[in-house]
């Protein structure tokens, strides 16, 4: 496990997304980033820390916006995980030859149902955002719940050439984490002041890199730092897999990342907790006895 607690890389500035929303109350947050099956790594975390805090704002991008989503909505922790051990059926797709340019090589028509299932069944009870990537503006942006149906959360993990992409009021949109896998600018335009951000994607091949870097350069679109805001960011150690391992289900690799995830999150709890109590916040949940040591850099 890899735990980053961040200030200075977080510094001043402003995301550019074509969104001129910007909330200045305080606030703390959950940010959940991209990271495919990946994401069950993510399931794992909130596991091992949904009884320390209850963020004001949960935001994801690509598969951390319908984690996001579950999570904002209520879904206990067991339950999100029973969701993932049970996705495989689900997850299941067909190759195909695309017809259009806006078409994947990959069939996840029978995966709708469900998600406009989870969409409709789970309001969110704190504030919520998912990021897209607007393909015409060519630029992360965010919708927040009052602005999305179940669509919005299908463009977010709309992986460019591997899956279809949505068009939503007659715009294209594609995965959220395409220009960015963590949306700490999201949160942060939503006002945060304190994030908790889970991170399961491994760094990217060079190839992908490069295509990546690029598309941001062509884009103008550079990764934004910011001013009085503290992260505390869990990732794994070692890579949970290749990308090519992202798109492909295994139940007991699933379950693998889960356990890892949670066992990450409870080794820094105390972490967590101490830095929304020093904020005076009111998240942090009662309960949890933890040893008050100082924060610090953990890799284990």
């Amino acid at each position: 496990m890899c735990l980053r607690r961040q200030v200075l890389q977080v510094r001043c500035g402003r995301a550019y997304t074509g969104d001129s929303r910007v909330s200045h109350t305080e606030k703390t947050a959950l940010v959940l980033g991209a990271g495919g099956v990946f994401g069950a790594y993510q399931a794992g975390v909130w596991k091992g820390l949904a009884d320390s805090f209850q963020p004001d704002l949960v935001v994801g991008a690509s598969i951390g916006s319908i984690n996001a989503w579950l999570i904002a909505g209520g879904c206990a922790p067991e339950e999100l995980e029973s969701l993932w051990l049970e996705a495989g059926p689900l997850l299941k797709v067909r190759a195909r030859i695309p017809r259009r340019w806006t078409q994947g090589c990959f069939d996840l028509s029978g995966i709708e149902p469900r998600l406009a299932e989870i969409f409709d069944r789970y309001t969110p009870q704190s504030e919520y955002a998912a990021v897209v990537t607007n393909l015409v503006r060519w630029r992360p942006q965010y919708f927040t719940a009052g602005e999305m149906t179940w669509r919005h959360l299908l463009a977010s993990c709309a992986v460019p050439v591997a899956f279809d992409l949505p068009r939503l009021n007659g715009t294209v949109y594609t995965d959220g984490g395409l220009l960015g896998a963590l949306p700490l600018w999201a949160a942060v335009e939503l006002g945060a002041t304190r994030i908790v951000a889970v991170q399961p994607l491994p760094p990217p091949p060079f190839l992908l890199g490069l295509a990546v870097s690029s598309g941001r350069k062509l884009a103008g679109f550079r990764n934004p730092t910011f001013e009085n805001v503290e992260v505390v960011q869990i990732a794994p150690e070692r890579p949970l897999g290749s990308y090519f391992e992202m798109l492909r289900y295994r139940r007991d690799r699933v379950e693998q990342w889960i356990g890892q995830g949670e066992r990450d999150a409870i080794r820094v709890k105390q972490l967590v907790v101490k830095c929304f109590e020093r904020a005076g916040s009111s998240n942090v949940r009662n309960g949890g006895h933890y040893n008050r040591t100082a924060p610090r850099r953990v890799a284990g």
